[in-house]
């Protein structure tokens, strides 16, 4: 019997009981089974901790403006499975999607994979057969054993690297450096922004091994601040000593000059392998790239009533930022630029997490830049409840928080809550941001 995209999705769901399992084993049997559909497909392979998806959508925007059709690879998802494949501007349709996997599950029979795997096949076959130019191929986690790292690509890149997954990665940056370098290959020459002592080292010494050339942010390339919110990204010999001035960003994130600088760099070293991208589409692209619930800023009109006269009358504009930060580093980044990019009387946040996230840390860099605090629980067995979110908290920062289970009473809280002078912000994790966005703004795809 056909499958349906239903169908398709129900069995998705089924796979989620699996736990996750790190190897390669799998998608290297399938992927032989379906005629090695990668090898038909050129890559960009972005591993990382924080930065890896907006990195992709860079260049994805970039390339595409200078007329590549470009495949995107990218997890999670926020509220619907067809977000993790993209053409262009372009999710996969449910028609597409209900085939594919269909087939899949046709050629596996009894045997069984991973949830990751299974959508990693998928967006294979699916480049493959859409004939693309590019594919830029976010890796899941990790990366050595990460699903994705059965590709050898073009040219390889490792964002920033910090602690998060550690019970899958290593508990030192050391530890998680060596499984995102991982996806180094022979000769490849690699894009990084892992700079931090204990994860540099490690970068440098597997691309010295697999004689992969380096280009590392800080030294063969770096960025600038202007005085009139744009920026500059210049390039060492080993990149032709090119300046690039007069650069904007399409978010406020302080981290997003360096993501779009490995942009940048990538897009250099893809010049020399025959995809060549204008100066004015690269400004025109990193100027306008969208990341969705990643530092996602918009202002929306609210009013709790349902009547559309009242609407009209007593609505107010309010405003919001969806940002996925959800381990340290991207709280840290969150919380330094609501201090340092927007203005706002009073902030409100709701806030969910995961329970195996460093709670204390996280919410100890969040909650004194707070004056209303919501915590609520996004859906998923992980999910910390908004008491045990509570429990961190000091006397204090108590006072200013209130438990709302449900998501979508914790958002009416806030709104309720909010001015038009206010700014709502909502993180944590990106479970609650896919939940939020979808209250707010309806489906991605």
């Amino acid at each position: 019997m056909k499958m349906t995209y239903a169908d398709v999705l129900a069995h998705l769901d089924a796979l989620q009981m699996h736990k996750i399992k790190l190897g390669l084993e799998a998608m290297q049997s399938f992927l032989e089974r379906v005629g090695r559909p990668e090898k038909s497909l050129k890559f960009v392979h972005v591993a990382g901790t924080n930065g890896k998806g907006s990195v992709c959508a860079a260049l994805a925007e970039v390339l595409g403006r200078a007329g590549y059709r470009v495949g995107v690879y990218t997890s999670p998802h926020l509220s619907s499975v067809r977000e993790r494949f993209r053409i262009g501007s372009e999710y996969i349709s449910e028609t597409a999607f209900a085939e594919l996997g269909e087939r899949i599950c046709r050629v596996l029979g009894d045997d069984q994979i991973t949830y990751f795997e299974f959508t990693t096949a998928l967006g294979l076959l699916w480049f493959a057969e859409s004939k693309v130019d590019l594919v830029v191929l976010e890796t899941g986690m990790g990366g050595r054993l990460d699903a994705t790292n059965v590709v050898t690509p073009l040219v390889s890149v490792i964002t920033s690297v910090s602690m998060d997954h550690e019970a899958y990665l290593g508990h030192s940056l050391a530890e998680i450096a060596g499984e995102k370098a991982g996806i180094i290959k022979a000769g490849v020459p690699v894009v990084s922004a892992a700079v931090h002592p204990e994860a540099a080292p490690v970068i440098e010494r597997v691309s010295r091994e697999r004689q992969a050339p380096l280009y590392t942010f800080r030294q063969e390339f770096d960025y600038s601040l202007g005085s009139d919110s744009t920026w500059s990204w210049g390039g060492g010999k080993a990149l032709g000593n090119r300046t690039i001035d007069g650069l904007r960003s399409s978010r406020a994130s302080l981290v997003q000059p360096e993501n779009d600088s490995l942009a940048i760099t990538v897009l250099q070293l893809l010049n020399n392998l025959g995809f060549a991208a204008g100066e004015q589409d690269l400004r025109m692209g990193l100027a306008e790239v969208k990341w969705p619930g990643r530092m996602e800023y918009f202002e929306q009109e609210y009013t709790a009533s349902v009547d559309r006269q009242a609407a009209e009358a007593g609505g107010k504009k309010l405003r919001y930022l969806l940002d996925g930060a959800h381990n340290p580093d991207g709280v840290k980044n969150l919380a330094s630029t609501l201090a340092g990019n927007f203005n706002y009387r009073k902030l409100i946040a709701v806030w969910g997490s995961m329970i195996d996230k460093d709670l204390p840390l996280t919410l100890g860099m969040i909650v004194p830049l707070v004056d209303d605090l919501v915590l609520t629980r996004p859906e998923g067995e992980r999910s910390a409840t908004p008491e045990q979110l509570l429990e961190y908290l000091g006397p204090e920062q108590k006072a200013k928080a209130r438990c709302v289970a449900k998501v979508p009473e914790a958002l009416i809280a806030a709104q309720e809550a909010a001015t038009e002078d206010d700014l709502i912000v909502v993180g944590g994790s990106l479970y609650l941001i896919g939940a939020m966005r979808h209250l707010l703004l309806g489906e991605l795809a």
